[in-house]
């Protein structure tokens, strides 16, 4: 089943009233895990199907729902198979960087709407492609960034407009773990509860290896995106709603793999900046080495009379001084997200994190995995984010090839 053309049936999954259930299927029980906690707070939502490729994972993400809605949902470890029920409206992905546009394309195509998981595409053709599609058909498609749906962001975000700052002139984002290495891996069997081929979806087959499912895949420029699409895209995400801006016109990622020698491929540390013309962005990364000392917020964003600092849920307005004028505090939670997600499609709602918005986010860290895997820096197209005249880092622009019958 290919990912390729568009043919949606657009009587599926048209606005609901009020009151109507929205049914909903989950892609990947790691993550997708807190996907069924949030959705089953959620009014007149229903998880309806369950999905993995790991039949362990399966059992735990069933387990999940137990007792917390009247009805269990059905297992199944094809995701297909929740396309292919009518009474589906929405599906939620939660499976490897990989699988995001594939999987949220042909969810598009099947008249479904989706909540993709950050940063929603492996690489930039992919994200540019599903807001293609999600157009094309009329479907809802949310970002997981889920910080775009928290009060106490809203809350720092309108501060900002309101001139609370002044003008705007820069946003740092950190992000900083205490991450193991990751080993050397070995071929082996695959484990009998692993669907190792239907794991690995569109891309082209490579053999079993000890050390790879179901998180070191991040490390690996052919799944993965590192640490800057893993956990950057929600940093960057929040400084680029902050900042109030699209494209770069240039953008620096330097650093390097320096606390292990095993097989991780992604820098452990590393520093990206975004150059906007008139502002500018950048994310600092530490994957392996948090220090008790730095004590750093998510996201600075610095204007002319001050600063704001956001935590991953609230936020704290220092003077130019840097005396405390204001704070906020609010609890992180992925209940509002899911709920705005559930209300586009049963009211019309605009979503917090539409993808044909949100990609931009999404971008800027593949932009930052290009320069990085090249010559340290590129230039980019401001209007659209495109590169520009670099052939080198327009070979990373897009995967080299897919499964047959998955090409995008």
């Amino acid at each position: 089943m290919g990912a390729a053309a568009v043919g949606p049936n657009l009587l599926l999954g048209q606005a609901k009233g009020a009151n109507e259930r929205v049914r909903v299927g989950v892609m990947g029980l790691g993550r997708g895990r807190g996907h069924i906690k949030a959705l089953v707070e959620v009014p007149n939502a229903e998880v309806a199907y369950v999905c993995d490729v790991d039949s362990n994972r399966l059992e735990t993400g069933l387990q999940t729902i137990a007792d917390k809605q009247e009805k269990l949902p059905e297992k199944v470890g094809d995701f297909r198979r929740i396309l292919d029920d009518p009474n589906i409206d929405a599906i939620t992905i939660a499976a490897p960087n990989y699988w995001h546009t594939p999987a949220a394309i042909l969810a598009c195509q099947a008249g479904k709407h989706v909540y993709v998981e950050k940063p929603g595409s492996h690489n930039a053709y992919e994200a540019l492609k599903l807001v293609e599609v999600a157009k094309a058909t009329d479907r809802r498609v949310q970002l997981g960034t889920q910080r775009r749906s928290y009060s106490g962001m809203i809350e720092g975000m309108q501060k900002l407009r309101e001139g609370a700052i002044g003008t705007l002139r820069y946003a740092r984002c950190w992000y900083a773990s205490t991450r193991d290495t990751i080993g050397t891996g070995k071929p082996a069997p695959v484990p009998p509860e692993l669907d190792y081929t239907l794991w690995q979806g569109p891309l082209p087959e490579r053999p079993y290896i000890d050390n790879l499912v179901h998180y070191n895949w991040h490390w690996r420029w052919f799944y993965g995106g590192g640490e800057l699409a893993n956990n950057g895209v929600h940093s960057l995400d929040v400084a680029r709603w902050a900042m109030g801006v699209d494209f770069p016109q240039r953008v620096t990622c330097e650093g390097g793999r320096y606390h292990f020698d095993d097989d991780q491929e992604t820098p452990d540390s590393c520093y990206a900046s975004y150059d906007f013309g008139t502002s500018g962005i950048n994310w600092s990364g530490s994957s392996c080495h948090k220090r008790k000392s730095d004590d750093l917020p998510f996201v600075s964003v610095y204007g002319d009379g001050g600063t704001m600092e956001f935590s991953s849920a609230n936020y704290v307005i220092y003077d130019e001084k840097g005396v405390e004028v204001s704070r906020n505090k609010d609890n992180p939670s992925d209940v509002p997200h899911f709920t705005n997600f559930v209300n586009a499609i049963r009211e019309g709602e605009a979503l917090n994190a539409n993808i044909a918005d949100s990609y931009k986010s999404s971008l800027l860290c593949h932009l930052g995995n290009i320069a990085y895997r090249t010559s340290g820096a590129v230039k980019v197209n401001p209007a659209d984010g495109t590169l520009v005249e670099n052939p080198e880092a327009q070979k990373l622009w897009k995967r080299e090839e897919y499964r047959k019958g998955w090409e995008i």
